[in-house]
């Protein structure tokens, strides 16, 4: 992480989160003085060394921000005077979403689970589960020859038992409990029991309209500063419950040549700094899921065989009041 800081008439402060970079270079591309440059990402991304994804000139850095409303994720933030440029009104902004909707969400937890970033914070509350069964158990100890059937074939595994030998005696400790927070009063413990020692009966469908309907409750939101708006998340809800818009519509594809071909398995550089996880190799060659794809460019940049193009048509970057700058911005674009 690094920091260029200024002051004068107003202090400024451009501050770096590697965090939140994704080493798509977008940044270096707008700035108008060259100031930022990528590093190494393929070895960063595989852990072999240790660096941040880009490095600044501090002597030829301005500090216009161009870099920093720029970036998509947040990665580069400029302040004036203490306020982050993002804050004010005459600065450019990106209309991006990343919104779940909690009056749909079923927490089922899927988009925890795909998420690549780790940037959805998930809770869910089941309900007990002896509020939803109803019965009676218990085991009679006189007759109990502790064989075990119950315990090992216990569906839920309710059933505690124990036979240990007593090394300074020559008879057995033996005990065996029900543990009623986990039996569903199945009865297959009293059909195995040897010595008919098991008294179970089950009530719950007799009672089933005293028991309440299961209610299930939780939390599900995204952490917008770890976001990509890759659309996992969104593209495995069962129910529809996420909202994402993403920075740029556009496509990417291979373009490969008689001496250039991808070299799939053998290479998988994109793969590797993908931040949306949106690249797997199919027979041999890296295929890039567009449905999971923000269109950052990391993998263009990482491509040693530079036979991967991408086109961005769009932009939801908004707020753009100077000639300048966006000449500057539409760089990303292809036009």
């Amino acid at each position: 992480m690094f920091n260029v800081e200024r002051n004068g008439f107003e202090s400024r402060k451009l501050k770096y989160d590697d965090n939140k970079c994704v080493g798509c270079g977008i940044c270096a591309d707008v700035c108008p003085t060259s100031s930022l440059r990528l590093g190494p990402i393929v070895p960063i991304a595989r852990g072999l060394i240790e660096m941040d994804l880009i490095s600044i000139n501090s002597n030829s850095c301005v500090l216009c921000g161009l870099c920093s409303v720029a970036c998509p994720f947040d990665a580069l933030s400029l302040n004036i005077d203490g306020t982050d440029i993002k804050e004010m009104d005459n600065y450019p902004l990106w209309d991006v979403k990343s919104e779940v909707c909690e009056d749909d969400c079923v927490y089922c937890g899927r988009c925890f689970k795909a998420c690549p970033r780790e940037a959805i914070v998930f809770e869910r509350k089941l309900p007990e589960r002896e509020s939803l069964v109803r019965g009676e158990i218990k085991i009679d100890d006189e007759k109990c020859i502790y064989c075990g059937f119950c315990a090992d074939l216990c569906p839920p595994g309710a059933i505690d038992l124990s036979n240990t030998p007593n090394s300074s005696a020559d008879f057995l400790n033996n005990s065996i409990e029900v543990d009623t927070s986990k039996c569903v009063f199945c009865g297959v413990c009293k059909r195995i029991c040897p010595q008919d020692a098991i008294y179970e009966i089950c009530s719950t469908c007799m009672l089933q309209d005293q028991i309440d309907v299961p209610e299930i409750t939780g939390n599900t939101f995204i952490v917008e500063s770890s976001c990509v708006n890759c659309s996992w998340c969104s593209e495995i809800c069962p129910v529809d419950a996420i909202d994402i818009v993403k920075p740029f519509s556009g496509d990417l594809k291979l373009v490969e040549t008689e001496e250039q071909v991808c070299k799939g398995d053998s290479c998988h550089a994109c793969q590797d700094v993908c931040p949306c996880n949106a690249v797997e190799i199919v027979d041999g060659k890296a295929a890039t899921n567009l449905s999971f794809c923000n269109l950052c460019g990391a993998c263009i940049t990482a491509c040693p065989q530079n036979i991967r193009e991408l086109t961005r048509t769009s932009m939801k970057l908004t707020n753009i009041n100077s000639e300048s700058w966006e000449e500057c911005l539409n760089k990303l674009l292809n036009e």
